[in-house]
């Protein structure tokens, strides 16, 4: 897969954080924290190989781009991109948290092969300057948009280098291309993720983190009749009990569409108790391959589970947690996958915190990846994903009308009858205000 080196570039230009605000943060204080990256990659990474990287050379050659570097920003770019030339989803750079946010006004995801916007927040000046949803996006601050490197722009914008003001290109349906500068509301003064708190850490769930801090992030449910009980599960964060209140609602019905889209995963104890809930014997669920032997993923058996159909829907945003999910249910043949291939973003990994600075203390860290996760068929859901068993896809138009076709023809698969204007209405993006 070709080396994402345009983050470099792009870093260069804009990227700062807490580091690059320090004035005291020079190149021997990047050094540092090379060497810490490069000893935690060679003392926890899961393969002894390091992906075919020699890892000597890699980071003698960070050290060399570090020592020519001109700025704190194209220092913070030089460490950012050592450990994304891996092609790893969950290895990667945690900068330090920052007091200051920004808040675009939009949400954008990849449908099928490009990228459009999905809400735009009422009020905002993106609004004010016309963006809308269904808008496909083409680039972003001169950086292309496509599917399979939209998580670099999503890991440059929100959590290396939030930006003040965006230049898109985009294109509205049977519309022209149009340039469009719109600014960001830049919210000072509340630090909004500890990313040094805590062992565990996922990208896809950081990065949502970050993007969404002005969404609220629930889980919400609706019946269609007495049959049809629809969840919508933003991130796998219940606890064990919590789920199980959830199926003692579902159980009521005959039929359960868990619409995972948008959802980035989360904990892999909710993972276990969701499979539990509806499988009436053990299920393994995944090995996992690392420096050293390591337990496989398992549901227990558990009495009074939930019997009925399922289908999950799933999309590019789909990741971790979601996958797994979705894939187990492919293999058991317990349930139907309906909608867009997934992240293909599915390692453990371990966060690792160190601290910079002598007077100002500035704490940072790195997600390292300490296992692969193997399906039951033997094969890795990373860089590939979970292919639905029906492939469904809303267009540009259907987006920027509210609709959702895939939740309805869920619904009309299950017996049900559901417009896709009305499934669009269902599960609206809440901002907060």
């Amino acid at each position: 897969m070709k080396k994402l080196n345009a983050l470099l570039i792009l870093a260069t230009i804009f990227c700062s954080s807490l580091f690059a605000q320090n004035s005291n943060f020079g190149k021997e204080d990047a050094l540092a924290v090379l060497k810490n990256a490069k000893e935690s990659v060679k003392k926890h990474y899961y393969d002894k190989e390091y992906h075919g990287i020699n890892l000597d050379e890699h980071f003698k050659k960070a050290e060399e781009q570090i020592k020519q570097a001109q700025n704190a920003g194209q220092l913070m770019g030089i460490i950012a991109q050592t450990l994304i030339d891996f092609d790893d989803s969950h290895l990667f750079f945690l900068p330090p948290p920052r007091m200051n946010r920004s808040d675009y006004g939009i949400e954008f995801r990849a449908h099928g092969e490009n990228v459009f916007i999905q809400a735009v927040k009422p009020g905002s000046d993106a609004e004010a300057k016309g963006l809308k949803p269904g808008d496909r996006l083409i680039t972003i601050n001169n950086f292309p948009v496509m599917r399979e490197k939209l998580w670099v722009l999503r890991y440059l914008f929100y959590a290396l280098r939030p930006q003040p003001a965006l230049r898109v290109v985009l294109q509205s349906p049977d519309q022209p291309e149009r340039t469009v500068d719109f600014n960001a509301k830049v919210i000072q003064g509340k630090r909004i993720l500890d990313l040094t708190n805590g062992n565990q850490v996922d990208l896809f769930d950081y990065i949502r983190q970050l993007e969404e801090a002005d969404h609220v992030s629930r889980h919400q449910y609706e019946k269609i009749g007495e049959d049809i009980f629809i969840w919508k599960m933003p991130q796998f964060d219940l606890d064990e009990n919590s789920v199980d209140v959830m199926f003692g609602r579902i159980k009521k019905c005959k039929s359960l569409i868990l619409d995972l889209r948008g959802n980035g995963g989360g904990y892999v104890d909710t993972l276990k108790r969701m499979i539990t809930d509806v499988f009436d014997q053990e299920i393994k669920i995944a090995e996992r391959n690392g420096r050293k032997e390591l337990k496989s993923i398992v549901a227990k058996r558990f009495a009074g589970n939930f019997t009925g159909k399922i289908i999950v829907l799933i999309d590019n945003n789909s990741g971790s947690a979601a996958e797994i999910f979705a894939r187990v249910m492919q293999l058991e043949k317990r349930g139907t996958v309906l909608g867009d291939r997934s992240a293909g973003a599915v390692m453990e990994s371990l966060r690792y915190s160190f601290q910079s600075g002598m007077n100002t203390i500035i704490p940072y860290g790195f997600s390292i990846t300490d296992a692969d996760v193997i399906m039951k068929d033997g094969k890795t859901i990373e860089h590939v994903g979970v292919t639905p068993d029906e492939v469904m896809i809303p267009t540009a138009k259907d987006l920027a009308a509210g609709r959702d076709p895939v939740l309805a023809h869920a619904v009309e698969v299950l017996g049900g009858k559901l417009s896709s204007e009305n499934a669009g209405k269902m599960f609206p993006i809440e901002w907060i205000k």
